[in-house]
């Protein structure tokens, strides 16, 4: 099931999209839920087409937690070598925004990339997750954009601005709640052209190694969101850019370059 979160004349609402996309967006509408997600949640019955809603970042997150460098090619491509253990940082709430959201170039930054990654969402509350019970802890999949000032990233020892400026985690456009991500297909183009083309399966620590290394440190909580990585391929963004993170069995992430007003 796909689980967006919108707004529609001022009022916030769940919702699971209904269609099967072949017509693009226009044939896709939303049966409007009746509760939260993360619960035992009924079908309203009451739908409306996804053409006459905003669509809002799929959850509002208490944390980000991304890891980095978890494809040896994207490593390689940067110069780094692969950690020996998952390597994890923050992205804070205030870096999140939906498909259709526009990323803000940042002041500081003369070299922002793009980085296209599978986000894991966290269904319930968790601690100390054993691998087999991994599965149960996740609500769902989503595509995400770690938008990363590489040139800030490269000068301070913290990657807390270079990573964590305002609207540089996009998230959406929905959630995939019945997903197998161990070999999905991750794709992000800007403005119609392929600039990264990747493999979940590449990934070096699993999402369960993932998963079970963070909580190893820390509660997870529901709506929380869990970064994999990006493949290779990152490259730079400039305002009026478009880029699109595609991943199969989810759906397009879509957010244009601004300059920060």
């Amino acid at each position: 099931m796909r689980i967006a979160r919108f707004s529609i004349d001022g009022n916030v609402a769940f919702g699971a999209v209904e269609g099967d996309g072949s017509g693009g967006t226009a044939g896709l509408v939303l049966d409007i839920i009746r509760g939260i997600p993360y619960t035992d949640f009924e079908l309203s019955g009451t739908k409306v087409p996804l053409s006459k809603v905003r669509l809002l970042p799929p959850v509002l997150p208490n944390k980000v937690v991304a890891f980095g460098r978890n494809y040896a090619e994207h490593a390689a491509e940067l110069g780094n070598a692969v950690p020996d253990v998952p390597f994890a940082f923050f992205k804070p709430t205030t870096s999140v925004i939906g498909s259709g959201d526009a990323i803000e170039y940042p002041s500081f930054s003369n070299e922002v990339h793009h980085e296209a990654e599978l986000a894991v969402v966290i269904g319930r509350m968790c601690r100390e997750v054993p691998r087999e019970r991994v599965k149960d802890v996740i609500f769902g999949y989503t595509c995400a954009n770690d938008v990363s000032a590489r040139d800030t990233q490269k000068s301070e020892k913290q990657w807390a601005r270079a990573k964590g400026f305002d609207t540089s985690c996009p998230l959406g456009p929905w959630v995939e709640t019945e997903l197998d991500p161990s070999d999905l297909t991750i794709q992000c183009t800007v403005n119609g052209e392929q600039r990264q083309l990747g493999r979940t399966s590449d990934m070096i620590n699993s999402v369960e190694d993932l998963i079970v290394n963070i909580t190893e440190a820390m509660t997870l909580l529901p709506g929380d969101v869990v970064l994999t990585g990006t493949p290779a391929g990152v490259g730079p963004l400039s305002v009026g850019d478009e880029v699109a993170v595609t991943i199969e069995g989810i759906g397009t992430l879509t957010n244009k370059v601004i300059k920060r007003g």
